[in-house]
């Protein structure tokens, strides 16, 4: 009775949904907690880029919660062009805002490994030609740790200038009776959309390994608490990349849909959990 008006919300999607809200709404607890409570009172840039990660990330969630459950139900037949249309807006939006989240993550760890706050001789020989300055090696690393944070930037931006063509889900061709101009990558007889290969299989692999691997690094450099901490946030970003990104499209939604429906909202949730414990470990030790 509850889903007589939704054409594909069954029971499984809208517990999937409601799990997904749940995730929302952690988000933007955490955005707000590290905002007002960690960043308002030590004013270090760490804790801004932290709650920038987790708005960023609630951000991209809530479209792709328009995306996969609301878009869908405003098929009626005949306006397969809009619906889609209206469908690529929402992905390249949710897209843009997982980009963004991930420049966030490896601001963070820009400012672990390379501190803002590096001490750079003014009296220098080397910092008064532009070789002498890129020859300085504080001044080399604060480009490095520039490039590796705008260079999600761009992948963000790309979703959002390129062709819907390059993203575009190849069933929507059947599902809404649209013409098949979708640009793919051809390996044998398997087929994907050039741009979700190109995001999902080269450029979002590379951060998956990036993040946590230097959060690993970092935690084998230390010891103590900022050991254990750094290993949690490790463990905490990889288990919200799989959950969030490799799972939900790796699970067979027709052959398994409680798995699909519940495994990988669960494993964001965990990965939440172990990030607020891996940046209040000192307080809850």
């Amino acid at each position: 009775m509850f889903f007589q008006n939704f054409q594909y919300l069954g029971f499984w999607e809208a517990l999937e949904m409601g799990l997904y809200f749940i995730i929302v709404g952690y988000f933007f607890l955490l955005f707000f907690y590290f905002l007002f409570i960690r960043y308002r009172t030590s004013k270090k840039l760490y804790w801004l880029f932290f709650s920038l990660f987790f708005l960023c990330f609630g951000i991209a969630r809530v479209f792709f919660i328009v995306y996969y459950f609301f878009a869908p139900e405003l098929f009626t037949g005949a306006n397969g062009d809009d619906v889609v249309a209206f469908l690529m807006l929402n992905y390249r939006l949710a897209t843009f805002f997982t980009w963004l989240g991930t420049a966030c993550a490896v601001g963070v760890l820009g400012i672990l490994i390379i501190p803002p706050d590096t001490q750079i001789d003014a009296n220098s020989e080397k910092g008064k030609s532009v070789s002498g300055w890129f020859r300085n090696k504080n001044n080399l690393k604060l480009v490095v740790r520039g490039a590796l944070f705008i260079l999600p930037i761009i992948i963000g931006i790309l979703a959002l200038t390129l062709s819907e063509w390059l993203f575009m889900d190849p069933d929507f061709v059947a599902i809404y009776g649209i013409t098949d101009n979708i640009i793919k990558v051809t390996i044998g007889s398997w087929q994907y959309p050039l741009g979700r290969f190109l995001f999902n299989f080269i450029f979002m692999p590379l951060f998956l390994a990036l993040i946590p691997f230097i959060f690993l690094y970092l935690a084998w450099k230390t010891f103590g608490v900022l050991r254990k901490s750094y290993a949690l946030n490790a463990i905490g970003f990889l288990l919200c990349f799989i959950g969030g990104r490799i799972l939900q499209g790796v699970l067979d939604v027709a052959a398994l849909p409680h798995v699909r429906a519940i495994l990988p909202p669960l494993i964001i949730l965990l990965a939440l959990l172990i990030l607020v414990i891996a940046n209040n470990y000192e307080q809850l030790k």
